[in-house]
């Protein structure tokens, strides 16, 4: 007597998740991968900074859901990061493929795709995260900076407040979400003149407050481009400075060579010399 089958019918599919970065710039930055992803997916969860990359998504692909009307003025965007987790995993669940498509890099400075992917995996079913071009990535393009000449250090704005951590100004600084800097609440959608000014006190114990910064937003239509103020460094509180806008301060000093390390290599360069 044969052992009845446990396998599911056919027209029953195990859920999954794909994590997809646009990039920044509309449709010029999009990966064959992370079309790909769109294209095979039962249902897709658009988390984008623009309504008409929003609406050019919408031609590729005939269920899209706008994570955007999430977010609302004095409601913590925790909250609204977790209701994105819970609208995505919803659907993974009943079976469907699901595609959480986020502009720029899905995990970068995006708490809600990690988290889905863990709470994903954690379960049993399939996710992945497919990468895009970043913001941080159009920058060093942009202001022609590379990162690997005098290093480069990168933290969020309110982090750099809240937390003690050390800025070497040798290297590069890049500051992101200004306008929300020191923002305790998670609820606000920018922080006005005064904080700015905690952070300009805090930065001018490592640099000159005539020190030159520059304020960067990168393009997101193929028709824009970037956009980059110089200022110096004790006007931050003084410019208008939307959410999107990254901060970058360059090197105020020079590199100082580590004498007793080099002294170190040079005595193992002689020792491999005479084996």
């Amino acid at each position: 007597m044969k052992t009845p089958s446990l396998s599911l019918p056919n027209d029953i599919r195990r859920g999954s998740l794909a994590c997809v970065g646009l990039g920044m710039t509309l449709g010029s930055h999009l990966t064959p991968l992370a079309r790909s992803h769109i294209a095979q997916a039962d249902v897709i969860f658009a988390g984008l900074s623009d309504g008409i990359v929003e609406m050019w998504l919408e031609r590729m692909h005939p269920d899209v859901r706008s994570l955007q009307p999430y977010y609302q003025e004095g409601k913590s965007r925790m909250k609204t990061y977790r209701q994105w987790v819970d609208l995505m995993m919803t659907e993974v669940r009943a079976g469907k493929r699901v595609c959480g498509v986020f502009y720029g890099h899905p995990g970068i400075f995006a708490w809600s795709p990690h988290k889905a992917i863990e709470v994903a995996r954690a379960e049993g079913f399939e996710a992945h995260m497919e990468p895009g071009i970043s913001a941080e990535d159009c920058l060093y393009a942009d202001l022609g900076i590379d990162p690997g000449r005098f290093g480069c250090q990168h933290f969020e704005a309110s982090q750099l407040l809240f937390y003690e951590r050390r800025i070497d100004p040798a290297g590069y600084l890049v500051l992101w979400q200004v306008g929300l800097v020191g923002d305790r609440s998670l609820a606000r959608l920018q922080t006005g003149p005064a904080y700015r000014q905690v952070l300009v006190d805090l930065l001018s114990r490592d640099y000159p407050l005539d020190h030159e910064v520059i304020i960067y937003r990168g393009a997101t239509l193929p028709i824009e481009k970037p956009r980059i103020r110089r200022i110096p460094l004790c006007d931050l509180p003084l410019v208008q400075l939307a959410v999107e806008e990254t901060v970058v301060v360059p090197p105020a000093e020079a590199l100082k060579p580590n004498l007793a390390i080099q002294e170190r290599l040079e005595a193992l360069d002689k020792a491999d010399a005479l084996e």
